[in-house]
């Protein structure tokens, strides 16, 4: 067991590394010009070029990669040490210059660099920089920390108009920087990169989209599973029965029919038509979903037409097969009650083959209700990968696949140890 689950995390390891690096080349590819998305078509060539340089996005491939995954603030050409300072405001992390024991930014203001002091109270102190600046050929350059989270490079007297995007448009800055590295953590160390949609940390929207998602796939499990158990074996243990056709019928036509279908039918009907429940779900609060659970409703009535007749067909296959056996037989004919040979012999085999299907539609839960999401409007991680991917946010689009990942990895060694316990025969060495 030890060499199994030793073997386990190694390929869990690989496959997430392989997956990242797969999905970071295929967003980077084809993603489109992320600036143009950014500024909008009205945009000019000048200003997406700044943006792209602001981005990080000019440096190749492979550097953004690496400063994905195990991040950059330990290499760039700083010379003071970075760390990260917590905004009281905000709740985000920062990063800043460590210069003698003072957070420090820097910034140039007509012609001349100041230097910006974090205070205990959020606040910062404005200064000349003073005798910073470094002889590099015939030039004078400097390396320090903006205040958008990137190291960059100025250069003395050199006059570089940058674009810089706020809540008003695009505004144009002189003495601007000449090269910037936007800093990172990397996800090894629990930094998930900075969202280019939202211009915040993927962290600090995702996790809500997790925590959405996760209440919504626990509910539908804690619905579908056992109900859909519960039919696959009644229609199993009554083949050929009015309630197997019933059952088996009745769940094809729910597998059969598209989620969209679905859950467009069910919003008209019971949000709509009778108003017993909230047709779409609306989030204006982060806890939206505690205090008004009963946007959960149709979300999880769409995924019981679509999972419950799926496992229960598999269900009823495996119970039928099992029922067939001769070992079941021997115990009827024997005169054991029936129920005792369903319960204590029949089912704990039967179930061998939809325990594999169950852990894969956990995974599917988690992070492929895109369409469920979309129609009722649900802030979920399956709805946060497709605006994401769309956008070409690929440090979002990272994150949240590598906790998709990591999901079906640990559901499938899940899976595996069920079978210990399901069959005493399987032994893992």
């Amino acid at each position: 067991m030890v060499r199994f689950l030793i073997r386990s995390f190694a390929s869990t390891v690989v496959t997430m590394l392989l997956v990242s690096m797969v999905l970071f080349f295929l967003v980077d590819v084809g993603g489109g010009d992320v600036t143009v998305k950014i500024l909008g078509i009205q945009a000019t060539p000048e200003q997406r070029e700044s943006l792209h340089k602001q981005l990080g996005l000019d440096q190749s491939t492979i550097t953004r990669y690496a400063t994905w995954l195990i991040g950059n603030d330990w290499w760039v050409p700083v010379e003071y040490p970075i760390i990260s300072v917590t905004n009281a405001k905000t709740g985000e992390n920062e990063y800043w210059a460590d210069v003698n024991g003072q957070p420090t930014r820097w910034a140039m203001e007509d012609g001349e660099l100041f230097a910006f002091q974090h205070q205990a109270d959020d606040s910062t102190v404005k200064e000349l920089a003073g005798d910073v600046w470094q002889k590099d050929g015939e030039q004078e350059i400097f390396w320090g920390l903006n205040n958008a989270n990137s190291a960059v490079k100025w250069v003395r007297g050199s006059g570089v108009s940058v674009f810089i995007r706020t809540a008003a448009g695009i505004r144009e800055v002189k003495d601007g920087p000449t090269q910037y590295i936007p800093l990172s953590k990397g996800m090894l160390r629990g930094d998930l990169g900075r969202s280019m949609q939202t211009r915040r940390p993927v962290a600090v929207t995702l996790w809500p989209r997790v925590r959405n998602t996760a209440i919504l796939a626990f509910a539908a499990f804690l619905l579908i599973m056992p109900l859909a158990l519960f039919l696959g074996i009644i229609a199993g243990i009554s083949e050929g029965r009015p309630i197997d056709r019933f059952i088996s019928v009745t769940s094809l036509a729910a597998t059969a029919t598209p989620e969209f279908v679905s859950g467009i039918f069910l919003i008209l009907v019971l949000g709509i038509w009778l108003k017993l429940v909230p047709p779409v779900a609306v989030f204006l609060t982060d806890d939206a979903i505690f205090q008004n659970p009963e946007m959960l409703i149709l979300p999880l009535l769409t995924l019981t037409l679509i999972e419950v007749g799926y496992i229960a067909r598999m269900t009823r296959a495996s119970m039928v097969e099992v029922m067939g056996t001769a070992y079941i037989r021997t115990a009827v004919i024997k005169g054991m009650p029936f129920s005792r040979v369903v319960i204590r012999h029949a089912i704990r085999n039967a179930l061998m083959a939809p325990i594999t299907v169950i852990m894969l539609h956990v995974n599917w839960l988690v992070g492929g209700l895109v369409v469920v999401e979309a129609i009722f409007g649900y802030p979920g991680l399956g709805n946060y990968i497709y605006d994401a991917a769309i956008f070409g946010d690929f440090s979002a689009v990272l994150a949240a696949a590598m906790i998709t990942v990591i999901i079906a990895v640990v559901t499938r060694l899940l899976g595996d140890l069920a079978y210990t316990f399901l069959n005493p025969r399987i032994r893992y060495s």
